[in-house]
């Protein structure tokens, strides 16, 4: 049996602080926003997916809400960088205006066209501020 490995993904971090800072994501707070690197899923066609911390997990730990976004490093490290960022967008818009721990849906709100045109706008921000 496999054994998933995990292991903190600095340079992931702060390419999510850099797209977080950049589209003016101001309802997500950097500091409970973490992201680790596995290796050794099993999972099909996967790059990253985004864990909440539960509102009785909150309760239970007395935790304010926490995101931790996984990236897959077999498929993830291979890509090109547009498409980490345009994956690391996706990710960040799961998380909800209200920063509570759960998630927003696919379904009428994360859709390729504004994953793209996200994308764009940060480009040309991060160009346009050399570092945002």
């Amino acid at each position: 049996m496999l054994t998933i490995k995990y292991a903190e993904a600095p340079d992931v971090e702060a390419l999510v602080d850099e797209i977080m800072d950049c589209l003016d994501l101001f309802h997500i707070i950097p500091q409970f926003v973490h992201c680790y690197r596995s290796s050794g899923s099993k999972s099909k066609g996967t790059v990253a997916r985004i864990h909440g911390l539960g509102r009785i997990w909150q309760e239970a730990l007395r935790r304010p809400p926490t995101y931790l976004i996984e990236i897959i490093s077999e498929r993830y490290d291979k890509m090109s960088e547009e498409d980490k960022e345009k994956t690391l967008i996706h990710e960040l818009l799961h998380i909800p205006r209200a920063f509570s721990g759960g998630f927003r849906p696919h379904k009428g709100y994360i859709t390729k066209k504004k994953v793209d045109e996200l994308h764009r706008l940060f480009r040309k921000r991060r160009s346009a501020r050399e570092v945002c």
